[in-house]
């Protein structure tokens, strides 16, 4: 590989002369026997412009050099990135992506060229979106984690354009996100047994009580609820398989699988399993009552005649449920965190907890309910101090004597 320094004089917009350095590589002949070269720079100096062209050689021979684009990152993310990532991820973390860069990123970075994006102008992208992000509200900006978020969703764009060559590093290696832990965590919301058993006798003999039940007592997410299958079902053994969601992609029902892709069984208790019963004895009377019209997709929980019931719908009649009671306002997703919440104080095993919850580990879900647990570090205290300042239960010491 060849290159030398090309001495280019120009004149600016004030009229003043000056000279650029510019670096042009040869990267040898095309199918049409003509010479390709590639023209790098321009510099302010020829001291620059040798420093650059000794280091896009070594790039050369390493396997890395990367010829000059002027594609931006919008053309980038648009054309090549996102149409890519549609058969590689859930429609759910598609949209996902779709709707970050739309909404925020493109909007900050879209228009600069994906070779010249630098960490500085991703850190200045960051700091604007957590004080100006929200598109309602002055000066409303997002949240630490929410950024953070932005960010690995940034990365893993650029890191795919490096794999396909038109980057040769990835600046957001360099980038500087916020941390999370370093702003005050979002408290979760939760309901006291109380308040929950308060709420369910209130949504008895309401449409979907039994699945707003179902979500209370075994911990399942809105999709999973809506997801399960009669097929899923075994009321006889008392359990349940988690094996279908229903999610909303731009508002657009679509089946999909739970969080982790792997199916869960859950076991039910002997109520919630006569609450099923009856689900099931009203839903055959739904389908006498609709004959022909019934669309029959064995969902436990559905329209009047079968069809699958909107996330978004199944929400919003929780939300109204709930308003319609003097308890403190919850999200539906908020069940989740209650049934755990519960779960923990009564001492059920971490284990058993992360497991119906459907967690990759016990140790995300100690993360998430730490709170939970303020029992466990008084009962350390107390013990320690036993042991320390009384004397009492001291076991055999492990230490080792020096031989005298």
């Amino acid at each position: 590989m060849r290159g030398h320094i090309h001495r280019r004089a120009s004149r600016d917009r004030a009229g003043h002369d000056k000279v650029l350095w510019y670096v042009v590589i040869d990267v040898g002949r095309g199918a049409d026997g003509r010479r390709r070269q590639r023209w790098h720079g321009s510099y302010p100096s020829r001291h620059a412009a040798e420093a650059a062209r000794a280091e896009i050689i070594n790039r050369w021979y390493q396997g890395t050099y990367v010829e000059p684009s002027s594609t931006t990152l919008e053309e980038w993310v648009r054309r090549t990135w996102l149409p890519s990532m549609q058969t590689r991820v859930k429609p759910s973390t598609w949209d996902s992506y779709r709707r970050n860069f739309e909404l925020h990123l493109l909007p900050r970075l879209g228009h600069r060229p994906l070779q010249k994006l630098a960490p500085g102008a991703l850190n200045a992208a960051y700091d604007d979106l957590l004080h100006n992000g929200r598109r309602t509200g002055a000066a409303a900006g997002l949240s630490a984690t929410t950024v953070r978020y932005l960010h690995m969703t940034l990365h893993k764009a650029l890191s795919d354009a490096v794999d396909a060559g038109m980057l040769t590093r990835n600046p957001a290696d360099r980038a500087k996100p916020p941390r999370p832990d370093r702003t005050s965590p979002r408290e979760l919301r939760t309901w006291t047994p109380d308040q929950l058993r308060q709420f369910l006798a209130s949504v008895a003999g309401a449409r979907l009580g039994t699945a707003w039940h179902l979500a209370a007592l075994t911990g399942l997410r809105r999709g999973e609820v809506l997801g399960l299958r009669w097929a899923d079902t075994d009321l006889d053994a008392a359990r349940l398989t988690v094996r279908h969601t229903i999610i909303s992609v731009a508002y657009e029902i679509q089946d999909s699988t739970p969080k982790t892709h792997k199916a869960r069984m859950v076991d039910l208790d002997a109520r919630t399993v006569v609450r099923l019963r009856q689900q099931l004895e009203c839903q055959e009377a739904e389908r006498q009552e609709w004959g022909e019209d019934y669309l029959d997709h064995d969902l436990v929980f559905c329209r009047e005649n079968g069809t699958p019931l909107h996330p978004d719908t199944f929400s919003q009649c929780f939300a109204r449920a709930v308003a319609e009671t003097d308890l403190p306002r919850l999200r539906l997703h908020d069940l989740t965190h209650t049934h755990a919440s519960v779960a923990l104080r009564a001492g059920i095993p971490l284990k058993v907890v992360s497991e119906r919850l459907g967690h990759s580990s016990p140790e995300y879900t100690m993360r998430q309910y730490a709170h939970c647990l303020p029992g466990m570090q008084a009962e350390a205290a107390s013990q320690i101090a036993a042991l320390v300042l009384d004397g009492s239960n001291v076991g055999p010491l492990c230490v080792e004597r020096a031989n005298p």
